[in-house]
């Protein structure tokens, strides 16, 4: 059952908030986008002195049949030798998550690919990846509701209060263009991008196999559906992760451009969840920067990243800490005996 998300909007505690922020020993405003983000974390966690407690990154991997139609600079077979390395600490997500003290937790959503029982794996494997949507449904409803309970499940077993996000899966750029396009009706050639770096014909042709599919799959339109339809289950379990995480007044941290498209799918779910939502970046894929136009929200950075994993969550955990440090430990004018502004 989907979670039902209420606002988190509080009139008496915004009040409260911006009055805590306004009166500490600086020009108002001057923190900026900080500000925002206290403002937003204390309506969260509904409180005025809210707080950043085991931060945690989950990675959701999971393979494409849409590979198939040649929409990936790279083979298949990247997905599961990437979370080797992940396993084995050597990706950047690895080296982002320890540096910001965030844990880590990979989880194989779908991989074309024994692992066997392995240390640092949660194994929540549906199928060996999704059926190709350019000749078939990527899944089942059966499927997809499997995956959003047990991304759910895995969202309640989170013990901290902020939840990053992050993927690894390729040809999930093609899913999410294709997301994207069905549930905001942004024309497939705004939608589409490199990915992994596919050349302009590349591209063209990841275009064509995506609007092929959408006649193919015409008539599909409820959001459930078009996830069915066109999504990864890594994408499928994201969006059963972000609406639990959520619904137990955790901050959402949003990675790139697929991490988006699965809360795109939330939002059409339970349009309250941007609330708990900060959008760690824009990503230089391109599509996201319309993508986040579509949902009316703004990055917290422009560091032109396309590597996924969970990279800009990792790296917006700092700014989340920042928000809420200042909000408890920098002094006040009184306390500070400084004078406020002249009216």
């Amino acid at each position: 059952m989907i979670p039902q998300l209420a606002p988190t909007a509080n009139a008496d505690l915004a009040a409260r908030l911006e009055h805590a922020i306004n009166h500490k020993t600086k020009p108002l405003g001057s923190l900026g986008v900080l500000e925002s983000l206290a403002t937003q974390i204390g309506l969260i966690q509904h409180t005025s002195a809210p707080t950043i407690d085991r931060p945690a990154i989950l990675v959701f991997a999971a393979d494409h049949g849409i590979v198939a139609e040649g929409v990936s600079a790279y083979p298949q077979d990247v997905t599961w030798q990437m979370v080797e390395n992940f396993l084995a600490g050597g990706a950047a997500i690895n080296v982002f998550a320890a540096q910001s003290g965030c844990a880590l937790q990979v989880i194989d959503a779908g991989v074309n690919h024994d692992f066997g029982p392995r240390t640092g794996l949660t194994d929540r494997k549906l199928a060996n990846g999704t059926a190709n949507f350019a000749k078939q449904a990527a899944m089942s409803a059966a499927t997809c509701a499997a995956a959003l309970e047990a991304g759910m499940a895995l969202a309640a077993a989170v013990e901290g209060n902020v939840v990053g996000f992050g993927e690894m899966g390729i040809g999930n750029t093609t899913a999410a263009a294709a997301l994207m396009h069905k549930l905001c009706a942004i024309p497939v050639s705004l939608c589409v991008g490199a990915g992994t770096g596919l050349s302009a014909d590349g591209v063209t042709h990841k275009q064509r196999v995506i609007e092929d599919a959408v006649a193919l799959h015409a008539g599909v339109d409820a959001p459930l559906e078009v996830l069915a339809t066109f999504g990864g289950l890594e994408i499928a379990m994201m969006v059963g992760a972000m609406l639990q995480a959520a619904a137990l007044r955790k901050v959402l941290l949003i990675d790139g451009f697929i991490v988006t498209s699965a809360l795109l799918v939330a939002s059409r779910l339970q349009p309250a969840i941007l609330d708990y939502c900060v959008f760690a970046h824009c990503s230089a894929e391109s599509g996201h920067q319309r993508l986040l136009g579509a949902l009316t929200v703004k990055p917290l950075l422009q560091l032109d990243l396309r590597l996924g994993e969970g990279t800009g969550s990792a790296l917006a955990v700092p700014l989340l800490q920042a928000a809420v440090n200042f909000l408890a430990h920098m002094a006040t004018f009184d306390s500070a005996q400084v004078s406020e502004k002249s009216e």
